[in-house]
């Protein structure tokens, strides 16, 4: 039985238009209404770690709003673990966690040892419970040296390290990560991937992150939701995204630099001296017939076969949607 349910979610908002200037906007306000999720559907199976990605507006911050009872969708059906969000508070916040990059949970001139304790109150948790937890999670995220630092003091990957503890105090079944890695350093990304990573295979935590950073995605999730204009654009697996692109990628490197390489079916797309980089379409050319045409024609010190970078076959996808969004 799935633990999320998400069925034709719709969510509007009403945003104020200038125009003219600002004393005619407040007089005669224009108001224009904004669709910011549009039927959005999927299910989300207990264990499960899944990416949600998609640009700025596409509607993946108000989807996890939505399923943390923050907000109210006009129409469609969520649950959470059977429960209503917004209309089951008490009980629903007891089993979720939930992180959001860009704001913290912690308070700003507490030390962080304060704020795990007010947590503890916040969510009834037994002494005994919550020390167990408090103790594994500081040892999981090495913060033994910032429990005495004041919140307004730790650094961004600090202060996400110690977000990601207080949303796993109370132990919950469900973690909503909304850009975690947004603005961090390359430590501190890396650290905050592996702890996702193991909350969600040695605990079973089920989590739904939203990010812009793809590799997040790559590193961590085996399935990924695209989201674009409040619109669910795939659900599948991160293979099935990259099959999408229906392109793949062939480097050579040559041994003599200079000489030109031509081929039917394939298009140069960068060189650098005797390194030469092409694209293909595999449902056009085999790989292996591209690679016997060219090595037969040329003298090859190495070469590879590639997908091309998330980042690229993203952005079609998203460049497909408006086309056929125009057309319409």
């Amino acid at each position: 039985m799935p633990l999320i349910v998400c069925d034709g979610l719709v969510k509007t908002f009403r945003v104020a238009e200038r125009q003219g200037g600002a004393l005619r906007s407040l007089v005669r306000p224009r108001w224009r209404t904004v669709r910011a999720l549009d039927g959005i559907s999927f299910r989300i199976e207990p264990g499960e770690l899944v990416g949600c990605i998609g640009p700025n507006g596409a509607g993946k911050s108000t989807t996890v709003k939505v399923l943390g009872g923050i907000l109210v969708p006009d129409s469609g059906v969520c649950t959470v673990a059977g429960r209503v969000p917004w209309r089951e508070r008490v009980a629903h916040v007891a089993g979720i966690g939930v992180v959001f990059g860009q704001r913290t949970q912690l308070w700003w001139d507490l030390p962080v040892a304060e704020s795990f304790d007010l947590l503890r109150e916040i969510y009834r948790v037994p002494r005994d419970r919550h020390a167990a937890a408090r103790d594994e999670l500081i040892a999981a995220l090495d913060l033994e040296r910032l429990l005495d630092v004041p919140v307004r003091q730790l650094s961004l990957g600090q202060r996400m390290r110690c977000d990601l503890a207080a949303a796993l105090l109370h132990e919950p079944a469900i973690l909503f990560l909304d850009e975690p890695t947004i603005g961090l350093d390359a430590v501190s990304k890396l650290a905050v991937r592996d702890f996702v990573r193991r909350a969600n295979r040695e605990r079973g935590v089920t989590v739904l992150m939203t990010t812009h950073d793809l590799s997040d995605v790559e590193a961590l999730c085996e399935r990924v939701l695209l989201i674009g204009d409040g619109r669910i654009l795939l659900d599948g697996a991160l293979d099935a995204l990259r099959a999408g692109a229906c392109e793949r990628r062939l480097t050579l490197d040559l041994v003599h630099a200079d000489e030109p390489v031509w081929d039917p079916d394939a298009e140069v797309i960068e060189r650098s001296g005797a390194r030469v980089r092409l694209r293909f379409d595999p449902s056009k050319v085999a790989p292996a017939a591209l690679v016997a045409r060219l090595t037969s024609r040329h003298e090859v010190r190495d070469l590879f076969v590639e997908d091309p970078p998330i980042e690229e076959v993203v952005a079609r996808l998203y460049a497909s949607h408006a086309a056929d969004g125009a057309r319409e």
